[in-house]
């Protein structure tokens, strides 16, 4: 009967179609015609009924994961055999896609039960979702690291470390696998311009960050292993600002703080100017957003990062960083408080950027810093703010004085406590006496 298609699409320009709706909604009756009027309430009782039905959480066990590995197999096959069959023919093994693709989401399912994942690794099914990442159809392989971002998500295991142990089963049947090389791979062919692949690159960088979080040893096996580093590299350069420069730049940040292997092959690979140019574009701006004030906060944490090994240190004076993080200083942006600090890295057990923040008259950007003469926004009113920034300059001057031994740069240095009456020994007091009585 036509009686529902006539609720929801009735109005008065339909008038000259009564006639076809009343045809529809009668019948015979002892000779006599009747309009069948039907109870809408029983109609979306039961489409509420059907879509609870399909909401309802099924219960995940071994014979669960059994059925959905086997059926997963199974349409893997069918697709594989299709696409043998019909190379150029994508309309014959298009269903077969659309059923492989069912079948992976299907999967994600085992993510609200970790204990099955050593079961999931024994029944060898590891192997078969991880080459999907090299399918020809790239939808395929976008579901496959969904996929893995859910299996591998932290919030889905305990935080005591008996229940980390099948996440570190499922992690190490992954690396055995080539999952870092065949994330990277995907990840370069993926094109940011389309909002599907867009997402698939950010759940990439969600994974591979999920998989050092349960493995911190992934953080040095992905940079040996894998062009991971050239391309996060490559989207930090990019002037565009969007969430997977800001996401890239945060897992550059995470692949660098523990790791000093990571730290010297990035600095080989230009690394340190890249960065420097990346910190450039906010020398005089500020960003525009919290979300872009975290990537310039997370590039400035690679910068310091990079810093570390002596190396690094020289490839940051010829690239003229100590010049352009007394400019962004002397501009007073938001990126004030982080010049410091990486100033105050690259100048730690190494004169020869003490020296040439003297030679570039640094030192007067510097004492203003330390007599308190900041500038004033919402994030330095906060008092812990003005305390990290008075340590990071302290500690920045005390590295000139431990880097300038003797000469003129020296005595220019000395000068500068006798000056004006002796304030700035006034407040180097003041600070001592402030943590003096804080201890």
């Amino acid at each position: 009967m036509s009686t529902k298609r006539r609720r929801d699409y009735y109005d008065e320009d339909d008038n000259n179609n009564d006639e076809e709706y009343e045809n529809d909604a009668v019948f015979a009756n002892g000779g006599k015609s009747q309009k069948v009027e039907v109870d809408l309430s029983l109609l979306e009782a039961l489409e509420k009924s059907q879509s609870q039905n399909k909401n309802a959480v099924e219960v995940v066990d071994l014979k669960t994961l059994k059925k959905l590995v086997l059926s997963f197999e199974r349409k893997l096959k069918d697709n594989i055999e299709a696409r043998l069959k019909y190379p150029n023919q994508p309309d014959r093994f298009a269903d077969s896609e659309i059923d492989l693709h069912d079948d992976l989401h299907k999967l994600s399912i085992l993510a609200g039960a970790p204990e099955l994942y050593p079961d999931l690794v024994n029944l060898n099914a590891i192997p078969s979702i991880l080459n999907l990442l090299a399918h020809d159809n790239t939808d395929i392989a976008v579901d496959v690291v969904q996929l893995l971002q859910d299996l591998t998500d932290p919030d889905v295991f305990e935080d005591d470390e008996e229940s980390d142990e099948p996440a570190r089963v499922l992690v190490d049947a992954l690396v055995e696998n080539n999952v870092l090389e065949l994330l990277v791979q995907n990840l370069q062919r993926l094109n940011d311009s389309d909002p599907d692949e867009m997402a698939a690159v950010y759940s990439t960088l969600t994974t591979v960050e999920n998989l050092v979080e349960v493995k911190p040893a992934v953080a040095e096996m992905v940079c040996e292993r894998t062009k991971l580093l050239k391309w996060l590299l490559g989207k930090i350069k990019v002037r565009e600002f969007d969430s997977n420069k800001q996401y890239a730049s945060e897992i550059l940040a995470i692949l660098l703080q523990n790791s000093a292997a990571n730290q010297r092959r990035v600095g080989q690979m230009n690394g340190v100017d890249v960065v420097l140019q990346a910190v450039a574009m906010y020398k005089s701006k500020d960003p525009k957003s919290l979300d872009e004030e975290e990537m310039v906060e997370n590039l400035f944490d690679c910068l310091c990062c990079l810093l570390m090994p002596l190396e690094n240190k020289e490839r940051f004076v010829k690239a003229e960083g100590v010049e352009l993080m007394i400019i962004i200083m002397k501009q007073k942006k938001s990126a004030y408080s982080s010049a410091i600090r990486a100033l105050d890295f690259a100048m730690t057990k190494y004169p020869p950027a003490c020296e040439r923040f003297v030679d570039v008259l640094g030192l007067k950007t510097a004492f203003a810093a330390f007599m308190g003469k900041i500038p004033v926004n919402k994030k330095n009113k906060k008092e812990r703010y003005q305390e990290e920034l008075e340590e990071r300059i302290v500690s920045l001057i005390a590295s000139l004085f431990g880097g300038i031994l003797r000469g003129s740069r020296r005595e220019r240095l000395l000068s500068k406590f006798v000056e004006n009456e002796c304030e700035k020994i006034d407040r180097l007091m003041e600070l001592y006496m402030r943590k003096n009585n804080e201890e």
